[in-house]
């Protein structure tokens, strides 16, 4: 068995592994490999290796870390948090060690990076999980008996439209909702900067970078002023967000929703479930009617919309 650096020789073969083990419940795709392994900058190239099975040159493995390591405008989030992005062992090759050896490399390529605390999943940005999902009990049981805790339950929510009626636009309380344009770059980045810094904010940046145009965010306005944003994705954007991640699964376009936020100086007022509700609107205009939203804890608060559990992950955590 060999051990290499991740190319974009191998893409083709790594969807084809990852299909055949998760395929039918989270089917991969070359776009989607790409923007997230090579395409991130934060990506830990001595902590991610392919394993190459020596007889048939065949891809049998994979492991991707990341590790903050982006400086941008002058952002830093610091590098003691590092992430276990994917590790992957085809069926026909477990119980040989062989997984045991890939998250030993990460970690010890990691740990040599100054991170001393390392998630599975749920990454800075371009995560392919936002933890272990749910329905794989023997490799939490796995991670657990090597140092891995427990953290927290979160899920992706779902909802179909097909039969309903397109959703309004809300009016009235005060405030009013709109698409943005890409004159409301400066603005709406100050604004995530205040009322949300961090991985949001960061991850914006990049959405202009990658020539959005702001046809992905919906902008609450009261008496002209900003107070509140919410993501809507569809297979246009520029970037594939997790909330359309496993759209292959659908034969109808998927639209995502989310992340999402009010100022907390305006919260309180019902405005948070009234910008989805826009969110829904303006995905409902171009024809999408079946929509996620991802990686939350808030299923009772979503469920007033109508969106039921769909998939659940677990996230794990382990001090190096």
């Amino acid at each position: 068995m060999l051990l290499e650096p991740v190319s974009a020789d191998r893409i083709d073969d790594l969807v084809q592994l990852w299909n055949e083990e998760w395929g039918s419940s989270f089917p991969m795709r070359e776009a989607l490999m790409i923007q997230n392994v090579l395409g991130d900058p934060n990506l830990l190239e001595e902590g991610t290796r392919v394993a190459i099975d020596e007889d048939s040159n065949r891809v049998i493995g994979l492991v991707v870390s990341k590790q903050w390591r982006e400086k941008k405008d002058g952002l830093d989030f610091g590098t003691e948090s590092g992430w276990i992005h994917s590790l992957l062992v085809s069926g026909s090759f477990r119980r040989q060690g062989l997984g045991n050896r890939l998250l030993e490399l990460a970690e010890d390529a990691l740990l040599n990076n100054g991170v001393r605390q390392v998630h599975l999943g749920n990454d800075f940005h371009r995560r392919m999980f936002p933890g272990v999902p749910e329905t794989n009990p023997e490799t939490m049981l796995w991670l657990e008996r090597r140092g891995y805790v427990r953290q927290a339950e979160v899920m992706d929510l779902y909802r179909d439209d097909e039969k309903a009626e397109p959703e309004p636009l809300p009016e009235g309380n005060g405030v009013t909702f709109r698409l943005a344009e890409e004159s409301d770059a400066g603005e709406l980045n100050a604004f995530l900067t205040r009322c949300f810094p961090g991985r949001w904010s960061y991850q914006t940046l990049h959405y202009w970078e990658l020539g959005g145009t702001g046809r992905e965010f919906v902008i609450a306005e009261r008496e002209g002023v900003m107070i509140g944003f919410c993501r809507i994705n569809d297979s246009h954007s520029p970037l594939l967000a997790q909330n359309i991640y496993w759209s292959p699964l659908f034969e109808d376009e998927l639209g995502g929703i989310g992340p999402l936020g009010i100022d907390e100086r305006y919260r309180g007022h019902g405005y948070g479930l009234a910008i989805v509700q826009a969110g829904i609107h303006f995905l409902h205009a171009r024809g999408i009617r079946k929509t996620v939203i991802d990686t939350t804890a808030y299923e009772d608060f979503y469920g007033k919309l109508g969106y039921r559990p769909w998939k659940r992950y677990v996230r794990y955590q382990k001090l190096l």
